[in-house]
């Protein structure tokens, strides 16, 4: 795991890099900063409009005594999506508007519940009756 956390931080500020320089060679400096500013304020609205929506939902299963998983990770990847459209670049811009299109992150959600799923059941044995060992002590009635 610290592995994957390592290359992340070093890979992705990298790919950004590489990805501004290459963007403002081709539309110049100004017209990059600009767009890096409007995916900051588009983010953000995006942000507070499937954040209220979200709330909303859960608010409504627990009102109907369900359990709101499902919202609890659409809320967990519009925060994750919130906070890459706030960091500047391109790559984290667009993984950010991936998480916060409603149709994407279910999809996304959806996927990571079906890998978690077969992670914690294997598929190649049958279950096994688990043995529960402990001391017996019989008491009399009187």
């Amino acid at each position: 795991m610290f592995q994957r956390l390592l290359l992340l931080f070093i890979i992705v500020p990298i790919l950004e890099i590489y990805l501004l320089i290459t963007v403002g060679g081709f539309i110049g400096a100004l017209p990059t900063i600009l767009i890096i500013i409007s995916t900051a304020i588009i983010g953000t609205y995006l942000l507070r409009a499937q954040g209220i929506a979200t709330i909303q939902k859960a608010q409504s299963n627990l009102l109907q005594g369900q359990l709101p998983a499902f919202e609890l990770l659409e809320g967990m990847l519009i925060l994750i999506g919130g906070v890459l459209l706030l960091t500047p670049g391109f790559f984290t811009d667009t993984i950010g508007f991936i998480f916060l299109i409603p149709i994407l992150r279910k999809y996304i959600i959806l996927w990571w519940i079906k890998k978690k799923a077969s992670e914690m059941t294997p598929n190649s044995q049958p279950h096994q009756p688990s043995t529960l060992e402990g001391t017996y002590r019989r008491e009399d009635d009187s």
